[in-house]
């Protein structure tokens, strides 16, 4: 409930943006552990100088008080003015890391020591040169597919002393799509027939599943739907049956002539509009409620990607 109510008011205080600027009321700063640890030292040394009324105990006291001070205004400043902008980020697959590129800018002092990403995981640090710009790509484990929101972006700074800590909580407002995780298989023989009526002038087009054509040595991952049985108990060796898909035929992939769990259909689904997409192969696709037509080319691929992506899941 607590984190709710942080990010109601974050969302207030620091909207989402492709573009922030960091001023002081996006900056927060506090003493970092060091910093308390030099904070509670200072207490003893002055009850030391109080104690004793030692002239030396109190220039140091309070000359190490001033330095604390002093830091306060420097690691503020050290974050103050620097804008950070979403730079996209492509799709990928699901289980692997989805990289998203941050730039930042500083219109003025240089920034030394930033550090930026999505804690636990290792933040980035990066200096700004003075009016320059640089570009942080940071990296995020994908455990569904669809789109990919990242939340909050943290970017502090404990420069020049460790004493304190500036920070910020940004939302660059990015997301990128997670299609689903490819997995190598078969489709079942009657899969895929499109046009039935369209028989003449047809040809065999690479493997594929629909008619017979020979046999072929085994390799790892192969189906053991299409293993020759009967060749293996006559001791000629282990093969498996491979098939062909036919020119002039409409080749459609439908998830509902699939069997398994969804998410194991989607996969093949995937591995297939790859595999297809990669021999120049035309083929369609369709889902529940979406069809997409046969063609080939990359964004053919794309748009089939991207409807098994989200398929099933908030738009």
């Amino acid at each position: 409930m607590l984190e709710v109510q942080v990010d109601r008011w974050l969302d207030r205080r620091i909207p989402p943006a492709a573009q922030v600027r960091l001023d002081q009321r996006r900056i927060f700063i506090l003493p970092s552990r060091a910093g308390a640890a030099f904070g509670l030292a200072l207490v003893p040394m002055l009850l030391v100088a109080i104690n004793y009324q030692n002239s030396l105990a109190y220039a140091l006291t309070f000359l190490l008080v001033s330095v604390f001070l002093v830091a306060i205004l420097h690691t503020y400043r050290n974050l103050a003015g620097l804008t950070l902008k979403a730079a996209g980020g492509a799709p990928v697959f699901l289980g692997e890391q989805a990289h998203f590129r941050v730039i930042l800018e500083s219109a003025g002092r240089e920034h030394q020591a930033v550090a930026i990403g999505w804690p636990p995981l290792p933040m980035q640090v990066q200096d700004v040169p003075a009016q320059g710009a640089c570009e942080v790509e940071l990296h995020v484990p994908t455990y569904h597919r669809g789109w990919l929101r990242p939340r909050r972006l943290r970017v502090e700074s404990r420069f020049p002393l460790g004493l304190l800590v500036a920070w910020s909580w940004v939302d660059l407002d990015q997301a990128l799509l997670v299609y689903p995780r490819p997995q190598p298989g078969d489709l079942p023989l009657m899969a895929g027939r499109g046009d039935e009526d369209d028989d003449e002038g047809q040809h065999a087009l690479g493997a594929g599943a629909d008619d017979y054509q020979g046999l072929r040595a085994y390799q790892p991952g192969d189906s053991r739907r299409r293993l020759h049985w009967k060749a293996y108990s006559r001791g000629q060796g282990l093969f498996v049956k491979e098939f062909a898909a036919l020119a002039g035929r409409n080749l459609w992939l439908d998830l509902e002539e699939l069997e398994g769990g969804l998410e194991q259909r989607l996969g093949l689904l995937c591995h297939w509009v790859l595999h297809l997409s990669a021999r120049g192969q035309p083929f369609g696709l369709r889902l529940r409620g979406e069809e997409l037509a046969p063609d080939i080319g990359d964004t053919h691929r794309e748009a089939c990607l991207r409807a098994l992506a989200l398929y099933g899941t908030p738009q």
